[in-house]
Parts: structure tokens; C-alpha cells; sequence
């Protein structure tokens, strides 16, 4: 079966001018497939572009382009698409490997991780970060986006942070082979979390290919400024991944349907120059992506132009 397509695609119905928001602003707007996760990868990529959007970040997982089994024949077929649909690739999602595990939760599970317990995780983790970077540059991908990882059992942030540094430089030594950006996502509860931490981390290593994919949601929830997170990482941002959030309630809403200061983004966006990628990320929007699509586009497109 394959996605129900809305015939008002293009989501601009409803949506009155507003000459505050429709200021030109060079920013390109994405949509991430994780939001299709009960569709092949190729439906997905058409009710992304369909949607409206020229730019779509591939989950690298199941049951998208998990890494370890991604075939030629099948990255052959997703270049074929994007092609055909003018379709371009925002960021590659390696942050977790449900296809790793034989029974792996439903909700989001980061291990294996780079700061695993398991010397044997860790190693796993990062070559499947490497498969999934040789993908990336396949379709087309100037990015991939990674966590740290969560610190398990007894681990401590010092040992947390040397077993991060040993394996991020395994990391980064194969981003110099593929040419390809690595942006770290702060997330609530993992060992680096902080807007403040990654930006210490990339100053400390000194790795011009160690950067942000920077979540906006995950600020508000934490409590940071999002235009304070913008401003300190820069022109070190690969990519930028969007959503509404619920006061600070961790939970990816539709854009427009959270308390997210939008205005207060594009301004801080504008601030440093940024024009990569917004990608929309709603894995919490499975039940209806399409919906979720059409609807985030016309209200990006709307606040962004």
C-alpha cells in the first residue's frame, strides 16, 4: 500500500499574508523520512517532495537504509528516486540502530552507542557510522548526524568523556576518507546534552568536520535559548533539525502547534548567516505522515519564504 497523498499538497490554504514573515530568506526546507517509518524509503521520499519539499533527510535504519544491510541495488534505487523527484539529501540519521537489535524498544534507544560499555558496541557503533557516511556520500549527503549516547550503569562523565574522545576520533578519521560533515545532536539524557558541551567538545578537538545537527526542540526542553544555541555553534550547524515542542514537554509536535518562538529562530538563523538545511523531524507522526508533512511545509514555507 502506499501513502494516501493530499491533493493540497503544497499546504497553503488557510495561511493569511503576513509581510513580516514572508521576508526572503535563503534557508532550504527538509523533511525527514523517520516520520515514514511504516512506508518503503521510496514512498517516503514521494510524499516527502510531494509535501512540498526539495530536501529530505533519510533515516539510517530500519526499515529505511540501516547500514549494515543496505544493498548497491538499493542505494542505486534511492539515487533513482531522488533523481527523478529533484530531490536532495539534507542529513543522513545514523543516531540510532534499531536494526542492530533482534527486540529493540519502540521508543528511541541510542545503543550501540560511542561511549558504550561494551568495547565490542562501541566498535560496532562505529562502523556502522562509517557504512552508513559511505551511503551518505552514495545519494548525495554532505552530513551525517550521531549521538553520544546515554552513560549506562555505573559509567561516569570522566570515563564517559575519554571513551567519547577515543571513539569520535575513529569517527572523524573516516569523515576525512568520505568528505563528510559530522554533526552531534544533543539530546535530553544523553552524555553530551548541552548546546555548551558540544560547542566545548568541538573547540577542544579542533576537527573542521565536527560540527552540530543542531534540534532546536531539544533546547527548549532543556531550558536554552534557542537563538543563544544558533548564535554559540554558528557556522558549525550542518544541519538543523525543527519541530514544535509543548511547553518544554519532550514531544515533536507540527510546526505552529507548540510554543516554539519561530520568529525568534529565523531571526537568530538570519543572525549567522545560515543557509543549510531546516529539517522537519516527527517520528512522532507516523500514524499520519503525510498530514504531518503537507502541514509542516506550509507553515515553514509561510514563517521563511
Amino acid at each position: 500500500m502506499g501513502v494516501k497523498f493530499c491533493s493540497c499538497s503544497y499546504a497553503r490554504s488557510g495561511l493569511a499574508f503576513d509581510p513580516l514573515v514572508r521576508e526572503p530568506f535563503l534557508v532550504r526546507l527538509a523533511f525527514s523520512t523517520n516520520a515514514y517509518t511504516r512506508f518503503s524509503l521510496a514512498e517516503a521520499l514521494r510524499g516527502i517532495r510531494l509535501a512540498g519539499f526539495l530536501g529530505a533527510e533519510i533515516l539510517a535504519d530500519e526499515p529505511h537504509a540501516y547500514p549494515a544491510s543496505v544493498s548497491d541495488s538499493q542505494i542505486d534505487g534511492v539515487r533513482a528516486v531522488l533523481g527523478e523527484l529533484g530531490l536532495a539529501v539534507s542529513n543522513v540519521n545514523v543516531n540510532c540502530s534499531f536494526g542492530y537489535w533482534k527486540d529493540a524498544p519502540a521508543e528511541a534507544y541510542f545503543e550501540p552507542s560511542l561511549i558504550s560499555p561494551d568495547a565490542r558496541h562501541r566498535a560496532d557503533r562505529i562502523e556502522l557510522i562509517g557504512k552508513a557516511m559511505a551511503f551518505a556520500r552514495a545519494v548525495g549527503a554532505r552530513n551525517v548526524s550521531v549521538t553520544s549516547g546515554r552513560m549506562l550503569g555505573s559509567m561516569s562523565p570522566s570515563r564517559a568523556a575519554g571513551q567519547f574522545e577515543e571513539s569520535i576520533g575513529s569517527v572523524l578519521e573516516m569523515a576525512d576518507r568520505f568528505e563528510m560533515n559530522v554533526g552531534i545532536e544533543c539530546e535530553p539524557g544523553l552524555f553530551i546534552e548541552y548546546v555548551a558541551e558540544l560547542r566545548e567538545w568541538i573547540d577542544r578537538l579542533g576537527h573542521p568536520r565536527l560540527g552540530a545537527n543542531l534540534d532546536i526542540g531539544h533546547c527548549q526542553v532543556i531550558g536554552e535559548s534557542i537563538p543563544a544555541a544558533i548564535e554559540l555553534l554558528g557556522d558549525r550547524i550542518w544541519n538543523l533539525h525543527v519541530e514544535d515542542i509543548p511547553g518544554r514537554k519532550h514531544y515533536h509536535m507540527i510546526p505552529g502547534e507548540g510554543s516554539v518562538d519561530w520568529l525568534g529562530v529565523k531571526s537568530a538563523l538570519r543572525g549567522i548567516g545560515y543557509e543549510r538545511y531546516l529539517t522537519v523531524e516527527l517520528y512522532t507522526h507516523t500514524d499520519e505522515p503525510q498530514v504531518a508533512a503537507v502541514k509542516s511545509f506550509g507553515f515553514l514555507e509561510r514563517i521563511f519564504g
